[in-house]
């Protein structure tokens, strides 16, 4: 490969650069310097920020398209087209590589305008955690979240049927069970029973577990035919070693392994190819994408995916899904032949990306006749029974917001909904919760807790007003008016177009909902008022008992049906932050628990404590230790442990 620009230039000085758009000359001469020759190029805005990362097999032609055919462009391309400041590029010697660089490149710099699919947590995901000594199997809807040696598989539609593999896939193979060993010193039942290898005391070696978890990996890559080729071999081989309990054993997998596709025969004229076959359906908002896994003339999985239906033509989203997809695959995942329901604009690309990394040909085509089509017309059925339940989903929340905002009498849809709420057992252990809702949907990733700091509320003296009152204080000070922290200035994006990427305006909320009655309210109405945040956020309480909804200065509640859309909005909201709030509360108070007897020993700070609980688990196992087992967690050293051992044992210590 080689480059001809250096994606990585100084920070320009935002003051001396306009967007191209607005400099002809100077968009004319740059885009005369860019080769007609595939590769990558860069879309940057005025303070550097990129904003895009494309391919192309002739670079020119590509970019110059932007800024030829705005009228053809889309919404956010044009937007994104305004801001662009500079271009830069990076020349590759083919198609293909310039495909695996910009992947790459994206999942480096993940740029505003490259988002095309919703990680919206609706699919679950499989993951290996490969990144283990011994690898555990679960399901997850948070990609990526661990090490990058983790293998995630999905995402799966049917929920169910993935469930009822895995737990199948549990019964066909002694895995772990546990995420932690329930007994320090000795296996539990599953092991006595078969379901496990003791992976909690090391009876099996690491080899030889990971090398059955590879076995269980080719189920979910789509392989199960060729694993069941393998056991059966290995079976056939035991029993002429006279081993029948091994070879019992694997015909027992066999068998579970041909119950996992008994009833998943797909009907095509050649059982021998492995095709995938992807199609799309879309309203204004949203395109929902499936694609059929089909290995063997069977259907191995049923991936779904999400879009946003103004990103791109039909073909194009087809084309990003393919490639984020198969980016995170394994090679022998890529199929032999890939059915689409549209044209894509660089199918020749992306085939021999895939073939490169298949090691031999792959193949894509849009189907016209017979059964092939008649496959696409299938995975096309499928993906419009997704987008009407996701249509009625959102009609259902947007019915919700507009319901509350008529209630609240608010100027525009409360897009962000925050929820608060305090949790304590008569003071001790006082924390509090904010909970998210974006568009009527739970956005986990932005809730939050508080440990509540004020010192009069203690154990035996409870104050849910000034608790509320400092959860409040502390969320909003950056928005206070007043100093470097306005809400003025956060909020301000006419300099620079801030408002694409997180900051502090993109956490403002529409709506605070208050978990009490007029007390709390009150109490969280002096805060803003102090701030001088009371005009620009709109707070509401909600009491428990009548389910009542309270405003600032009224002393009435307003009048709702506790039906009401709106009104089972806010109770959602109040119920999901005191769910999470007392969460942390037991989180809390159980780790004071565990502390409290290790905050005796001398000498034993918060630190050390922590160690030892992560390494024995509880305080019983803890006593059960002797000095020189304690002595074997990091920090602690044979004085300490000696001091430790004979604090739980003082008897011995006076003998």
């Amino acid at each position: 490969m080689s480059s001809t620009s250096n994606p990585h230039l100084p920070t320009p000085n935002p003051s001396k650069i306009t967007p191209l758009i607005k400099t002809p000359d100077r968009l004319e001469a740059r885009l005369k310097e860019i080769p007609p020759e595939p590769g990558v190029y860069f879309m940057r805005d005025a303070v550097d920020n990129i904003l895009y990362i494309g391919k192309s097999k002739k670079l020119r032609s590509r970019v110059r398209s932007y800024f030829r055919d705005k009228h053809e462009h889309n919404p956010r391309i044009a937007l994104m087209v305004m801001q662009v400041a500079e271009i830069e590029f990076i020349v590759t010697d083919t198609e293909a590589e310039a495909l695996a660089l910009e992947a790459n490149l994206i999942k480096q710099h993940q740029p505003h305008f490259n988002v095309l699919l919703k990680d919206d947590k609706k699919y679950p995901y499989l993951c290996i955690t490969w990144s283990e000594e011994y690898p555990r199997i679960f399901i997850t809807r948070k990609r990526h979240l661990g090490k990058k040696d983790d293998r995630y598989y999905g995402p799966y539609v049917d929920v169910f049927a993935l469930k009822s593999t895995l737990r199948l896939v549990k019964r066909i193979f002694p895995l772990r069970q546990r995420p932690q060993p329930l007994f320090k010193d000795r296996p539990c039942l599953n092991f006595d029973i078969g379901r496990c290898l003791g992976v909690c005391q090391k009876m099996v070696s690491a080899d030889e577990y990971r090398k059955m978890i590879g076995k269980i990996a080719m189920i979910f890559q789509g392989r199960s035919k060729e694993l069941e080729d393998i056991l059966t071999a290995q079976m056939e081989q035991a029993a002429e070693a006279l081993n029948f309990e091994q070879a019992a054993r694997l015909r027992d997998q066999i068998r579970g392994l041909q119950s996992l596709t008994a009833d998943q025969k797909v009907a095509l004229p050649d059982d021998t190819v492995s095709r995938d076959a992807i199609a799309l359906m879309a309203d204004e908002q949203f395109a929902c994408i499936q694609l059929f896994q089909i290995r063997a003339g069977r259907l191995v999985g049923r991936l779904g995916f999400m879009a946003d239906a103004q990103s791109g033509t039909p073909g194009a989203i087809l084309q990003r899904a393919l490639e984020e997809h198969y980016s995170t695959v394994d090679s022998v995942e890529i199929p032999a032949e890939i059915l689409t329901q549209h044209e894509l604009p660089e199918h020749e690309m992306l085939a021999e990306f895939l073939s490169q990394r298949k090691g031999r040909k792959v193949s894509i085509d849009v189907p016209q006749r017979q059964t092939k089509a008649d496959l696409i017309e299938m995975v096309e059925r499928n993906a419009g029974y997704e987008l009407a339940r996701t249509q009625r989903f959102a009609d259902r929340n947007n019915q919700a917001m507009l319901d509350l905002a008529t209630i609240l009498d608010l100027p525009d849809l409360p897009h962000r909904i925050e929820g608060y709420d305090i949790s304590h057992i008569q003071g001790s252990d006082a924390v509090a919760s904010q909970v998210v809702f974006v568009d009527g949907v739970p956005a986990k990733q932005h809730y939050r807790h508080y440990k509540i700091k004020n010192p009069t509320v203690r154990s035996g003296h409870s104050d849910d007003f000034a608790s509320m009152a400092e959860v409040i204080r502390r969320r909003f000070r950056k928005y206070a008016k007043s100093g470097s922290g306005s809400k003025d200035q956060a909020l301000d994006t006419s300099a620079s177009p801030q408002h694409l990427t997180p900051n502090a305006a993109s956490d403002f909320p529409d709506l605070v909902m208050i978990d009490g009655g007029k007390g709390q309210l009150s109490a969280v109405v002096e805060v803003l008022r102090e701030m001088n945040l009371l005009e620009d956020v709109k707070v509401v309480s909600l009491a428990k008992q009548r389910e009542e909804i309270f405003l600032p200065g009224e002393s009435l509640p307003l009048t709702t049906e506790a039906e009401q859309p709106g009104v089972q909005l806010l109770r959602r909201l109040r119920d999901e932050a005191h769910r999470f709030a007392v969460s942390f509360h037991r989180q809390q108070r159980s780790d004071r628990m565990r502390r409290s007897r290790l905050d005796e020993i001398p000498g034993l700070g918060h630190h050390r404590q922590k160690q030892l609980l992560a390494h024995f688990r509880s305080i019983d196992y803890l006593r059960e230790a002797s000095p020189k087992q304690i002595a074997e967690v990091p920090g602690i050293g044979p004085k300490m442990a000696q001091q430790i051992y004979d604090y739980f044992h003082p008897q011995q210590q006076a003998n």
